[in-house]
Formats: structure tokens, C-alpha cells, sequence
């Protein structure tokens, strides 16, 4: 069985090699599943036409993307034609172009048998690639029964290979390594020392944020790793790396946008270097690790780029208790949800737990912070840390103030109900009362709970009555900070008047 029956599938172009060395490379990674990579090309090229190709790229190149050139500018290189493949040859890739076909396999040493290859399990690098929430991952696929080669042998049908596939010899339009092929001109010959540079898919970054507190209050020492996965398909040796924080447009192919990623500056101590450096850039964040790294395809690399001590935070606890499934009123209107008596009467007991941090300089921090993942710890009085909760924090510049939910009060409990209710259509009035309790279960310590009220019947509204004194954080939103003893109960109550 001839290959070259096969070389629709594997590729009609026939490569003139030239080498080309690569110098150290450099690559710019988005936290949005992309990069953007420069490598130098040690060229010999005569003056006029040059047909020559580059295997050491990624499987995920774009290559409308590509750029070459001359850094210094003395030379013109003019692209006349590129040609980009991705589909280097492996036992997988050989294996599907098989599929329905007898091959041999040697089943032991001195034994050969023959096989049908039924499935050949063959998953494409670019297929293997996942997105979860922002990011692509590498799939397990050795989990997923559709990997695995099914093989025909003497009627019987086998899960795995009987044996080493052999092969028929390679067709010469076959290739080993994603390459791209060019046509060049120039207007010059000699060596030259040009620059390509081009965006690839397959790599992501990420921030991870430690936050330990001791065993009593509320100083924070803030620990931080910035990861980087690589699943371009190609190995980065020795390069020099910098990471863009921030919501740079790029087109995606299904218009999706990602949501998942981070960084955050380097501070160490003053007599150790910091590991990443940043600097505004446009109107992003770049951050630049300050020694050259070598990246493996398919590896996820870790880097401790923050460590802060004795950062202030303080603990709130915030009781909204209008349980609302918007699920069930989409498409409600405003009139509809005046007129319906039931709307925001369910309610939600849970007093939600939240951090809350400065990022100034004052406070031992007053860095950009880059979208990523906050995980809150705390000493027990055994010397050992306790996971306390976890959630997000979108991308905050210096002097903002960070605010995160971490979970809910065990011994915190609410409860919300509405005892009032009249409206007049004619006169376009809604009166609507509340009774909101709060309790405190704890031994000792009283606390202060931040009651939040959402005026969602309509954008006029006017409280009339009130137990105790509110400060309006938004147009349609108020809330009361009462304090709750331990082991007692605040009762809050207010009606407000509504009119269109």
C-alpha cells in the first residue's frame, strides 16, 4: 500500500529546507489564550528569490499574523508566498489515514501479525485543546473511550494496539514538525539577522493570590504565583517572557469573550530582586520575568511573584435578603413587576461574608492588580493554616479598593418580610413595608451587619418610615449598618413610597 494515496490528507506541497538557526526567543502572553512570539532567524540569502522553511514554530500559529523582517532596517524581505502546515506525522496521524485498512503490527520479536484498523483514536493537537471558563487545557483523552484505537485481528475485535504499527515509508510531501514554507525576495545577499514574529493560540496565564491571616485579626501576608500553560505545541528554551494584563480586543472565531485571568506586580523583600517587573503599557499592565525561563509544550510553569506583609483588611457582613430567581421573571417588565404582590417577598436567611482590603501603598501594596483568583487562610490556635474561602477579583489599579465574598456566617442568620402592601394604578402610588430581623449566635463579640435593601418596584421611590438611619449606595439601593450584640436580635423596618 502506497502513502502517497494519502497526501490529500497529509499535504500537496513539496518543501526546499533551508536551515535556519533560532537565536533565543521571546513571547508576550495575553490573559485571553494568547501570545505573541519573536524569534530571530540567522539567514543566507541571495539576492532575488528564496525558497526557504521553518519547522520551529507552534501548532497554533495563526499565519495571517506573520510578520518578517529586518529589525535594523537595512534589509527589505518581501513575502511573496506562505504556506503554513500544522499536521507533523506521528503513529496517531498514521493510524487514521489507515483507518478501514489491513496493516502489520509486530505483535513480539519474532512474531508479526496483521490487523484491521477499525478507529484509530487519533485526537489532533488543536482538537486536545479545552476551554474552561477563559482557558484552554489539555484534554485527559486517555479517560475518554473515543481515544482509544480499535484493531480487527483474525475476526476479533481488540481495544489497544496488538503491537508496533508498521508503516510503509513516508511519502515526500510528508513533514515532522508544524513548518511554514516561504517564497521570499530581497533586495540584497548575505547573512541577515531577521526577526519573525507572529500570534499563536495555546497559551495562557494566570494569577493566584494567598491571603494568610494569623490566628486573631485581620492582618493579611499576601503570597502569589503567576502560571503560565503552555499547549502551543511548541518548547520555549531559554526565553524572555512578559505577560499583558488587561482587556485587549481580540477577534475569537466564535466571538466568545474569556473571563479568567490574572496577575499581579512582584513586591519581594528590599534585599531580594523581584521575579517580575511591571510597567503600564497602552492601556494594559505588562509585567516582564526578570530572567529567562524555559517553557515546555504542555507544561504549566509556576512563578512566586508577590509577597506582602501585614496588609490591613477588615470583615463585613452583609445581609441581602430579597431572594429573587430572575430565571422566572425574564421578560418581566417594569409595570409587571409593580403589579405582582409575590415579587421579592422569598427570602434569603444567609449572611454573606466578605473581605475587604485597600490596595494603596500605605497598606503595603498600591500595585496594579490583574484579574485572578483570591484564597483567604487562617492560623487555628494548633499553628496550622485553615482554608477560609476563595472567589475572584476583576482587574483593580493601585488605590482602589478590593472587595471579596468569602462565604457565609454559620452564626449569623436573617430574616426579611414584607408587611406591607398598596398600590393605586389610577394615581400611579405603591406602598411597600419591610420587617428585616437579624440574629447573632455567637458567644461574644458584637458584630455590625450591613443590611442591603434593593428598591426594584421603580426608579422614584421616597422612604417614609424608618427604625434606624440608611446611607444610599446607588439609585435604587440602601443600606443599613446595624449592630447586633451576641446572642441577640436587631429588628429594622422601613417603608417606602413609590411613584410613577
Amino acid at each position: 500500500m502506497d502513502l502517497k494515496k494519502h497526501s490529500k490528507i497529509i499535504g500537496v506541497f513539496i518543501f526546499v529546507f533551508t536551515s535556519v538557526a533560532l537565536a533565543e526567543p521571546s513571547l508576550t502572553v495575553y490573559n485571553q489564550d494568547f501570545a505573541v512570539v519573536r524569534d530571530q532567524l540567522n539567514l543566507n540569502l541571495k539576492k532575488g528569490i528564496n525558497e526557504l522553511s521553518v519547522t520551529d514554530i507552534t501548532a497554533h500559529l495563526e499565519p495571517d499574523s506573520v510578520i518578517l523582517h529586518d529589525p535594523k532596517g537595512k534589509r527589505a524581505i518581501q513575502i511573496l508566498e506562505q504556506n503554513y502546515r500544522a499536521d507533523p506525522i506521528s503513529q496517531g496521524l498514521l493510524l487514521s489515514l489507515y483507518e478501514g485498512e489491513e496493516i502489520e503490527f509486530q505483535a513480539s520479536e519474532d512474531k508479526v501479525i496483521k490487523g484491521k484498523i477499525i478507529r484509530s483514536g487519533y485526537v489532533p493537537h488543536q482538537s486536545g485543546m479545552q476551554r474552561y471558563g477563559s482557558r484552554y487545557t489539555q484534554r485527559q483523552y486517555q479517560n475518554v473511550s473515543t481515544s482509544q484505537p480499535i484493531i480487527e485481528v483474525e475476526g476479533k475485535l481488540r481495544f489497544g494496539l496488538p503491537g508496533l504499527p508498521l508503516f510503509p515509508s513516508l511519502s515526500d510531501d510528508t513533514i515532522l514538525k508544524p513548518t511554514i514554507h516561504w517564497v521570499l525576495n530581497t533586495d540584497k545577499s548575505g547573512k541577515l539577522n531577521a526577526e519573525l514574529s507572529y500570534i499563536t493560540g495555546g497559551m495562557s496565564w494566570k494569577a493566584d493570590y494567598s491571603m494568610l491571616a494569623a490566628e486573631k485579626g485581620d492582618k493579611l501576608d499576601v503570597i502569589g504565583w503567576v502560571t503560565i500553560d503552555n499547549q502551543s505545541g511548541k518548547t520555549f528554551d531559554n526565553a524572555r517572557i512578559k505577560l499583558m494584563a488587561g482587556d485587549v480586543s481580540k477577534i475569537q472565531p466564535d466571538q466568545d469573550r474569556y473571563d479568567y485571568s490574572g496577575m499581579m506586580y512582584a513586591r519581594e523583600a528590599a534585599s531580594m530582586p523581584a521575579p517580575v517587573s511591571e510597567k503600564a503599557f497602552e492601556e494594559y499592565h505588562l509585567y516582564t520575568l526578570n530572567r529567562p525561563a524555559t517553557l515546555h509544550d504542555r507544561e504549566t510553569k509556576q512563578v512566586e511573584f508577590l509577597r506582602a506583609e501585614s496588609v490591613s483588611s477588615q470583615r463585613l457582613y452583609v445581609y441581602d435578603g430579597a431572594k429573587i430567581d430572575h430565571r422566572q421573571y425574564r421578560g418581566y417588565s417594569s409595570e409587571n413587576i409593580r403589579r405582582n404582590r409575590d415579587y421579592g417577598t422569598d427570602c434569603n436567611p444567609k449572611v454573606w461574608v466578605m473581605k475587604e482590603f485597600e490596595n494603596s501603598e500605605k497598606n503595603n501594596l498600591g500595585i496594579p492588580l490583574p484579574r485572578g483568583v483570591v484564597r483567604f487562610y487562617r492560623r487555628d490556635d494548633d499553628g496550622q493554616l485553615e482554608f477560609t474561602g476563595e472567589n475572584i477579583i476583576d482587574h483593580t489599579p493601585k488605590d482602589e479598593t478590593v472587595r471579596v465574598y468569602t462565604g457565609n456566617a454559620f452564626d449569623l442568620v436573617g430574616e426579611r418580610k414584607r408587611i406591607d402592601y398598596q398600590i393605586d394604578t389610577a394615581r400611579n402610588w405603591l406602598d411597600e413595608a419591610f420587617e428585616i430581623k437579624v440574629r447573632n449566635h455567637k458567644d461574644k463579640d458584637t458584630v455590625e451587619i450591613r443590611v442591603v435593601e434593593h428598591l426594584y418596584r421603580w426608579i422614584n421611590w421616597e422612604i417614609v418610615e424608618k427604625s434606624d438611619d440608611f446611607v444610599k449606595t446607588d439609585s435604587q439601593t440602601v443600606e443599613f449598618r446595624v449592630q447586633v450584640p451576641a446572642g441577640q436580635e436587631k429588628v429594622v423596618t422601613y417603608k417606602v413610597h413609590y411613584t410613577w
